[in-house]
Parts: C-alpha cells; sequence; structure tokens
C-alpha cells in the first residue's frame, strides 16, 4: 500500500471517480471527500501527502478550506477547480495552495504538477546548494549563476528574487510572495519594480544562447522558475 496518500475534496462523483482512477493508476493511496467538513474530518485522522480541492463546495468555500488543511499535517495542495478568475488563483496561492489547474484538466498535466510539488516539498525541507533550470546553474552557498559555462552577474535584488523563486521550484510563486521575500522592509513595493527584475533577469539568464526559458510568468498571478527534471 502506498504512504503518499492524497484526498480529493469534491462534491462532484464523476470528477472524484477520473481522479481516484488516475491517482491510483500512478501509484498514490486515495480517500475521499464530499465536503469541507468531512474533509477537516480525514485529514485530521492522520497526515495526507496531498489534497486535490475543489472550491465549489456545498458547505464551505474551498478558499476558506485552505489555511484550515494546511494546520493539520500541512499537506501539499493542488485547488482544482472551475473558477478561472485570477483573482481566484493568486487568493488560492497566498493562502498557502501550492498550484492551481482549472477544470477541465489533463490527467497526465494534473499529475505532472503533483510530482513537482512534491519534489519541491523535498526540496524545500532541504534545499540542495546547486539547484538547475534548463541550463541554468544557481549555486545558493556562493550566490553565483552560471548559463553554461558562463558566469551570469545578478544584482543583489536579481539574486534575492531568484532565490525567491528557487524556494518553490516549478511552482508559482505570486507577485506578493515575491515581493514580501525580497523586499522584506520596503513598505512601498510595488509589482512595476519586480518586474523589472524579472526582464533583467531573464535577459542574463534566458539572453539568446539557445537556454530556453527559465522564468515563466503566469499572467497577472506571478512567476514559476521552471526546474530540470
Amino acid at each position: 500500500m502506498s504512504t503518499q496518500r492524497v484526498l480529493i475534496v469534491d462534491d462532484e462523483l464523476h470528477i472524484r471517480r477520473l481522479l481516484k482512477n488516475t491517482l491510483e493508476r500512478a501509484g498514490y493511496g486515495v480517500e475521499e471527500a464530499v465536503d469541507a467538513r468531512e474533509a477537516l474530518r480525514i485529514a485530521g485522522r492522520r497526515p495526507l501527502t496531498a489534497v486535490l480541492l475543489d472550491l465549489g463546495l456545498p458547505d464551505r468555500d474551498g478558499l476558506e478550506l485552505v489555511p484550515l488543511l494546511k494546520k493539520l499535517g500541512d499537506p501539499i495542495i493542488l485547488v482544482v477547480s472551475a473558477r478561472e478568475a485570477t483573482d481566484q488563483k493568486v487568493a488560492a496561492l497566498d493562502l498557502g495552495a501550492e498550484d492551481y489547474v482549472t477544470k477541465p484538466f489533463d490527467t497526465e498535466e494534473l499529475l505532472a504538477r503533483l510530482r513537482v510539488a512534491l519534489r519541491g516539498r523535498g526540496e524545500a525541507t532541504s534545499r540542495p546548494t546547486v539547484l538547475r533550470a534548463h541550463g541554468v546553474e544557481i549555486d545558493f552557498e556562493h550566490r553565483l549563476v552560471r548559463r553554461g559555462n558562463e558566469e551570469a552577474h545578478l544584482t543583489r535584488k536579481e539574486f534575492d528574487v531568484l532565490s525567491a523563486l528557487a524556494a518553490h521550484p516549478g511552482r508559482v510563486v505570486t507577485h506578493q510572495r515575491i515581493l514580501e521575500a525580497a523586499w522584506p522592509t520596503d513598505h512601498d513595493r510595488r509589482i512595476e519594480y519586480l518586474r523589472i527584475v524579472v526582464r533583467n533577469l531573464r535577459q542574463k539568464l534566458e539572453g539568446t544562447g539557445g537556454v530556453g526559458t527559465v522564468i515563466a510568468n503566469e499572467l497577472g498571478i506571478g512567476y514559476r522558475l521552471l526546474v530540470d527534471a
């Protein structure tokens, strides 16, 4: 029996069946809940590895459930919802969800996002001194970044932003979270500053040397550092 337990929280039976079959084929243990109350009861019994959470639950808004589930063993939370509004995605991520998948979804993509979140959790608890992201090597111990065989000379702020993204490899990090990490004492944080820094980072990291996209833009939400598999 798999030690990785995933809770599906969705009031639609056909969605639960689809997710259950997908997860079990991938080797995960699965539990199901049809509403927030049942989800909290299951999560309180013993720790969960991850939760696939719908937002449109019959007894409570799923957004309210994110911080409550995080207090019960801090499981990885992937929101799987029909809500497409940017403010809903930002709210879920800022509340602590690791990722957001919009219905209808591709099951293989969902599994890939779950794997990335699990891998990121392992790296976050014992972050390696070196991280590789699409041809770019980030050396945290020495604060060095190399693109191929060449060193990319970053400003302190550029490295701070890159570090904020690298703390959650492969996951979306909202504008607000990056600003709080890179400008911790600045009370006049502005997204415009962040966009300038990210633009400069991309020029230095991606350039024209054949290196693919390193920092992906999640429009209106934040950025994602694309790491090697």
